[in-house]
Formats: structure tokens, C-alpha cells, sequence
């Protein structure tokens, strides 16, 4: 075990025993975080999607209760205080009374694991702590996926059908927080292996791990963290984007295409009529068709370019769909565009772009190694005279590919 795993879960241990929550001989499950490299908002559209697992964590602490309640503290979120519910007293979905506290996940999750049929009777003592960036690597995901597995864990009921869990974990923030996610990050999170990319094919359900090819050059995924705080997907801009392409969908086969989402433009000639079309009617959903047309032209090349090791074109590759999330998805914010700016001007940065799902949270850049700590110095030189209200916030992330989930079984052995 890596010593800065230890710290950190020696940290959700030793919080444990500061607010009354009994851990001893359980267990430790940590989720990663998630780096997109295509396609970024290509899942909700249909489109394939490539990703990594990177080391940004949560790590969650428990044991099985049997007095059918859930205590759980949240290190990141303590004046929340210790979260201790009843099972049978679930919180609607979309309620109010739960909808700025981080615990609405704690009642999403065994809301639809029950609802789903699944029978969750034992609860859980915990406690969660994560240092995932809030808004472009998906620690809402990730903490999802924690939640879910551990309860499953905790009731001994074992699923072995892997897309289900992620639709389990969809469906958590889909209906019972409202959050309108598809499903990129819990796919990109669950299913990471270390060292490996991801590759989904929604039209089959396949899943590829795809090693990156010998010789590419030394490089790391950078996390740059613009210090805003970005608000659920269900309270931002992400809303709206989905929402106009699946206007644009009906916009389309209400006028007799063959498409049931806009990842079936793939031929030049279709789009090309599209656009001829409704391009004086509908310019803005235009805009929205132009991005995922390209990024998934994209997309193949930047497959290949993984295989052979060509981290170069890679982040060119990236780069170019940023670029079409500014200007033509129109997803980004100020705070993630000076950050791209600002990385852009650096030697030996490959790519960069907005990750996630917009407006604020973090950008991402990857960049070669030995050009890392230039980036750094070029953001800490620009970053807090452009925004000097977070000159106190904004971090930046060096991170690798590391295993999606992973877990210690013995709490005792680790302290």
C-alpha cells in the first residue's frame, strides 16, 4: 500500500473514533475518479466513449449494522454532522429537505436498490472521505458506485453483471436525485483497470480495455482545479445541452430521419443535410449536432493513436475537442477557459480541455512529464491575477490510470 493510501485511510479511520462510529473489522472500499478522453457528452448522445481511471479517491470505511440503520460521517462535509437514518424512513426522491446535503446519495442508493428489488436489510456504519476535485472527474459517480457496492457487500448480495451496477448507480442520480447523467463516469470509474484505457460501445454493450502502445511518450493527466464550486449536474448548464439535443432528435424525426440519437449522424452526407436544413431555423442546435459530428470523427483516430502510443496526437486530439465544447457545445466557463488558456502556452502541454460536466469544476491537460512543473508555474503565475477570489482554492492534480475500485478487507491490519 502506497503511503499516501495509508494516510488517507488511516485519516477516515482515526475520524471514526472522533465521532462515535464503530469500523473495527470492517472494511475499506476505495473508487477512483475518472479523466474523459472521448467522447464528453457523448454518452447521453449515444456515441462510444474512452476513458481512464486516474487516483483522485473515495474512500469509504465500514461495517454491516443489524438494526436496519445507516450512520455515516462525511469527513469532507462535517458540520453535516453524523448522517443516522432509519431504512424505512427514505426521503422521497428529489426532496428538498435533502437536496444541498451530500447524504441525498445515501438515501438515493438505498432508495433504488430497494426499489430495484434488491433486499437490503442490514445497514451500514461509516465513514466517507474523498479528495476527488468537486465538478470535472465525477465524484458524484464515484461516490455512488461506493455506496452502492458496500451496501450490496454489507447484505451479501453479489451482482455479476457489471452494467447493471452501473445502471444502478445511473439510476441513483437519475431518479432519485434528478441529476440528468448518462453513463460516462460510473462506466469509466467502475470498470477502470490499471494502466489500461476503457473503451464502451453502447450499441453492443462491449467493453475493451485497450493498453497505451509501447514506446509513447512519458506524460501525466493533469487535473487543473479552477477552486469554484460547481453546482449537480441537475442545477447547470449540463441540463440544458441534453436537453437541446434531444430536441434536435425529435427536431429529426419528426422530419423523417432515421435517428434515435444524434451519435446515428455519422456520414458526411447526412450531416451535411442536416445542417443545410436547419441551420437558419435551428442554429444552436446546430452548434450542439457540429460538436458530437466531430468528436466522433475523432474519436477513431484517437483510438488508434492510444495503440500505437501516439500520446501526441492524443492530446492534439483533446485539444480539438475542447475547443468544440467552447465554441460549438458552449459548456464551458470563464474559470476552465483561463485555465486552458494558460496551459496552452506551455512547451510540452499535448492537450487541454473542460472535463466533466461544465460551467465550473476543473479542466484537464495532458502534458508531457518533464513539462509538468511548468504548467504549474505558468497557472501560478496567471491563474490568481485573473481570478484573485480563488487564488486560495484552485489546486492542480497530477494524476496516473490506476483500478477503478479496490478493497481492504481488514481495517485492524492497516492501523
Amino acid at each position: 500500500m502506497e503511503l499516501s493510501e495509508k494516510t488517507n485511510i488511516e485519516l477516515v479511520i482515526k475520524t471514526s473514533r472522533s465521532v462515535g462510529i464503530d469500523i473495527s473489522d470492517g472494511k475499506v472500499r476505495r473508487t477512483s475518479s475518472r479523466f474523459c478522453l472521448g467522447v464528453e457528452h457523448g454518452d447521453y448522445n449515444g456515441t462510444e466513449l474512452f476513458g481512464v481511471g486516474t487516483d483522485r479517491f473515495i474512500w469509504f470505511a465500514y461495517k454491516a449494522s443489524d438494526v436496519g440503520r445507516l450512520r455515516l460521517f462525511s469527513a469532507n462535509f462535517p458540520d453535516d454532522g453524523v448522517v443516522d437514518f432509519d431504512m424505512a424512513a427514505i426521503p422521497s426522491p428529489r426532496s428538498a429537505s435533502v437536496a444541498h446535503s451530500w447524504a441525498r446519495f445515501v438515501y438515493g442508493a438505498v432508495y433504488i436498490l430497494r426499489r430495484e428489488g434488491y433486499k437490503i436489510t442490514k445497514g451500514i456504519d461509516g465513514v466517507v472521505y474523498g479528495n476527488i476535485p468537486g465538478g470535472g472527474m465525477s465524484r458524484s459517480a464515484s461516490l455512488t458506485l461506493n455506496l452502492i457496492l458496500s451496501l450490496l457487500d454489507a447484505n451479501a448480495i453479489a451482482i455479476e453483471d457489471q452494467l447493471r451496477i452501473v445502471d444502478l448507480a445511473q439510476m441513483v442520480e437519475n431518479d432519485y436525485i434528478g441529476s440528468p447523467c448518462g453513463k460516462l463516469d460510473q462506466i469509466m470509474i467502475f470498470l477502470a483497470k490499471e494502466g489500461m484505457g476503457t473503451h464502451y460501445n453502447p450499441a453492443t454493450n462491449a467493453i475493451r480495455y485497450i493498453p497505451l502502445g509501447a514506446g509513447a511518450a512519458d506524460f501525466r493527466l493533469v487535473s487543473l482545479d479552477t477552486g469554484t464550486v460547481r453546482p449537480g449536474l441537475e442545477k447547470s448548464t449540463y441540463r440544458i445541452r441534453r436537453a437541446e439535443c434531444e430536441e434536435l432528435v425529435a427536431l429529426l424525426q419528426t422530419a423523417g430521419y432515421k435517428i434515435s440519437c444524434l451519435a446515428d449522424v455519422r456520414d458526411k452526407p447526412l450531416y451535411d443535410k442536416i445542417v443545410a436544413q436547419f441551420q437558419t431555423s435551428h442554429p444552436a442546435l446546430c452548434s450542439r449536432l457540429n460538436y458530437i459530428y466531430h468528436a466522433q470523427q475523432r474519436f477513431y483516430e484517437m483510438l488508434e493513436a492510444w495503440k500505437r502510443g501516439d500520446i501526441e496526437t492524443v492530446g492534439r486530439i483533446f485539444r480539438a475537442d475542447g475547443l468544440g465544447l467552447r465554441d460549438d457545445y458552449q459548456i464551458s466557463g470563464p474559470e476552465l477557459e483561463t485555465m486552458c488558456d494558460i496551459a496552452r502556452t506551455v512547451p510540452g502541454v499535448l492537450g487541454e480541455r473542460m472535463l466533466g460536466g461544465g460551467d465550473k469544476g476543473a479542466a484537464g491537460a495532458l502534458a508531457l512529464s518533464n513539462s509538468v512543473d511548468a504548467l504549474k508555474r505558468a497557472v501560478d503565475a496567471s491563474y490568481p491575477i485573473k481570478f484573485p477570489a480563488y487564488a486560495d482554492a484552485y489546486a492542480l492534480h497530477v494524476c496516473k490510470v490506476v483500478e477503478g475500485v479496490k478493497v481492504y478487507d481488514n481495517i485492524g491490519g492497516i492501523t
